[in-house]
């Protein structure tokens, strides 16, 4: 519909009508601007009211039109706002629920603004690498105080309004209405064409000064604070310039000013990989063959088994959600570490101020624990968080299958296991999946959902639904060894391993890919992991893959018991008590004499070669992954290597980094690495699916 136009005696009120939360899509601002014209056209009307229906004023931009003609079509959300500008009666935007982006510039085009407590307001534009684009970093320091507003515009992130209207000389709400917002603020509406009436004129937000009395200290402090904080993002530090132009500009200067920041970001790697993760964590909840109006199964009670680290990290997920869990183990000690380490993990977060002491009681409260399984019989779900052998598991879901109430979902939290082979341990396949937490799985956001063949479209659709309720970004994977995340990363540590015999060291290796921007190298990510847990699927893995070449590095490690940081000793040395990762002379030691029995010269290798070596490993086995429809779309690898792998934000996953480059480049590249004698020459045979796009000038986006 767009927006809808009523009269309430002589005050007019356009309703934006965009659901779900009135997206300014092209059809809603032509219907809103058509509005307008209306209202002043009409001699009996004296004010109008602006307000969005159901659950929103408005979120901004309609993202469905994002990147397409009509995001930016007339009349575009600049000529709305000087609509606005230009109304000679009284605009009183009524706002409520969620009030973000370009809904809020919109809002400050009006006169007035009334609103209803518990609206969450935002500008979080910066989140998408971009700064606000249609007057917000001009007018909100105006009405909020170039302090406040900064923060808010640097930040992104939302603040209440009843916090907003607490602040000192604000002029953003004229009112907190806490009853029916829209009849109060038709009283308002014509309590202000009253007296506009009687000659008191019409404020602009616009007009209003905007100064801060030490300005030039003020802004050097801010850059200083944001570099520090941003990093790899321009945007944040643009935000700055931007506010700052506010206080020192004439205000149409400063909209330009505004406008050319905005228009430069759009085209920034930075930028195109932050709007990437955006549509990609979307994208990511849409599964081809199952409708979004699937049924679901309820979930009102889950079962976990295994109160080892993963057991309570995903039992916390479900605790925090509300859900109550039971919780089961083979021994009494099992459980009561399990719920100690529970408890100690919500006292840091009371400690920390982030937790109240009533929620974790009422989270606690929550929580069963029992060492019979004909206790969890009623779960409407169960997961596993066993030893990750398949022998172990056999025995758990055969269990289950026979105590599990019909209809109850069984999900297994394995790592690389197949999930058919763990299905037909049952008699209900349909119902079992695959929830592959990740470490700690009270932090981590990622949820790899694995569907097995037989899994059933309602059990998908509610474990990504539910995916969605304990705040995690799931991504589902067909079966194979590994799914999408850990299958692509045994290139990228075998890559890693050929680096270490050609001549380079573990911390040569780490500082290249974290200069890059990954949030830990592999040999550092190994040591806090446990280097004999990959050790374990080498063992299994390479005995079925006899013919695949990797290096022994990491089993000599293994076998000297350094396993890392849990034994003091990996790939580094580490001192009592501390994570700092300290280049260990053995271990160097160890590397070179293997080197010297392959009979290989160490060579210089630059960082470059380094991490186009790891990333590019992960670009070749993630198309194979696409291509054999392990994954839907490539988009979806980018979210699991963004959540789960410490990818870097500002490179958009490896497939994203891989389209920036130019698929062309990466293959040309990888050509290089197949020449290498002492790398895997079958490996770098690009993935037929990286060919054909590469070849016909394409890109996996």
């Amino acid at each position: 519909m767009g927006a809808t136009y009523e009269l309430r005696g002589d005050v007019a009120v356009i309703t934006l009508d965009n659901p779900p939360v009135n997206g300014l899509g092209f059809e809603t601002r032509r219907a809103f601007s058509a509005g307008i014209e209306r209202a002043h056209a009409d001699a009996a009307v004296r004010a109008i009211v602006i307000t969005g229906a159901g659950k929103a004023f408005s979120g901004g931009a309609d993202i469905k039109e994002f990147g397409s003609p009509k995001a930016v079509a007339e009349p575009n959300l600049l000529s709305l706002i000087k609509q606005l500008d230009d109304a000679t009666k009284p605009v009183v935007a009524a706002i409520h629920s969620v009030c973000m982006g370009g809904g809020l510039e919109l809002s400050l085009g009006a006169h007035y603004r009334v609103a209803a407590p518990g609206t969450n307001v935002a500008l979080p534009e910066v989140k998408l690498g971009l700064i606000p684009g249609a007057g917000g970093t001009q007018r909100l320091p105006r009405v909020l105080g170039v302090e406040t507003a900064l923060n808010m515009i640097v930040s992104g992130e939302p603040v209440k309004s009843e916090l907003l209207a607490s602040v000192p000389g604000q002029k953003l709400f004229d009112r907190i209405i806490t009853d029916d917002l829209l009849a109060g603020a038709v009283e308002f509406a014509r309590a202000v064409a009253a007296e506009h009436a009687a000659g008191k004129p019409l404020p602009r937000v616009r007009d209003m000064k905007c100064r801060h009395p030490n300005g030039d200290a003020y802004f050097q402090f801010a850059r200083n604070m944001v570099k520090g904080m941003a990093r790899n993002f321009p945007a944040p530090g643009k935000c700055v310039d931007a506010v700052q132009a506010a206080t020192q500009k004439k205000f149409d200067d400063g909209m330009v000013y505004e406008r050319e920041i905005f228009t430069a970001l759009m085209f920034t790697p930075e930028c195109k990989a932050l709007r990437h993760a955006f549509f990609a964590e979307r994208a990511a909840s849409k599964i081809p063959d199952v409708p979004e109006d699937t049924p679901v199964r309820k979930i009102e009670q889950v079962a976990v088994i295994g109160a080892g680290t993963m057991g309570g990290g995903i039992t916390m997920n479900f605790l925090n959600a509300g859900i109550p869990v039971v919780m089961l183990e083979m021994k009494q000690e099992a459980l009561d570490r399990g719920v100690a380490t529970i408890r100690k993990n919500y006292d840091a977060q009371v400690k920390k101020g982030k937790l109240k002491q009533e929620k974790l009681d009422q989270r606690m409260a929550l929580l069963r624990t029992t060492l019979n399984y004909a206790d969890i019989a009623q779960a409407d779900m169960v997961i596993e968080a066993v030893f990750e052998e398949m022998g172990v598991k056999e025995k758990v879901f055969k269990t289950l299958d026979e105590v599990m109430k019909p209809g109850a979902i069984l999900a297994s939290n394995t790592s690389t296991l197949d999930v058919d082979q763990i299905a037909n341990f049952t008699k209900r396949p349909q119902d079992v999946i695959g929830t592959h937490f990740f470490s700690p799985a009270n932090v981590m956001k990622l949820l790899e959902v694995v569907r097995g063949k037989a899994t059933a479209k309602d059990v998908l659709a509610t474990v990504m639904q539910l995916g969605k309720k304990i705040k995690k970004t799931a991504v589902v994977s067909g079966v194979c060894d590994g799914f999408i995340g850990n299958r692509m990363i045994e290139q990228y540590s075998r890559q890693a391993g050929f680096l270490l015999e050609e001549g380079c060291t573990p911390a040569q290796v780490d500082k290249a890919i974290e200069k890059f921007g990954f949030a830990m190298g592999p040999f550092r990510m190994g040591d806090l992991a446990g280097n004999d847990i990959g050790w374990a699927i080498r063992k299994r893995r390479y005995v079925e893959k006899p013919g695949m070449r990797y290096s022994k590095t990491a089993d000599l490690l293994c076998e000297m018991g350094r396993y890392g940081q849990k034994t003091g000793a990996g790939w580094y040395d580490y001192q009592p008590g501390k994570r700092d990762a300290i280049p260990s002379a053995v271990v160097e030691q160890m590397i070179a004499d293997h080197r010297a029995s392959l009979g290989i010269a160490p060579r210089k290798i630059s960082d470059d070669e380094i991490v186009h070596r790891l990333v590019y490993a992960l670009v070749n086995e993630g198309a194979k992954i696409v291509e054999e429809g392990i994954a839907s779309r490539a988009s979806d690898i980018d979210m699991v290597y963004l959540t789960g792998y410490g990818f870097p934000l500002h490179r958009g996953g490896p497939m994203c980094y891989a389209d920036t480059v130019g698929l062309f480049n990466v293959v040309q590249t990888m050509k290089k690495f197949a020449a290498n004698p002492h790398d895997d020459a079958s490996f770098w045979q690009p993935a037929p699916l990286l060919a054909r796009l590469a070849a016909e000038g394409k890109s996996f986006s």
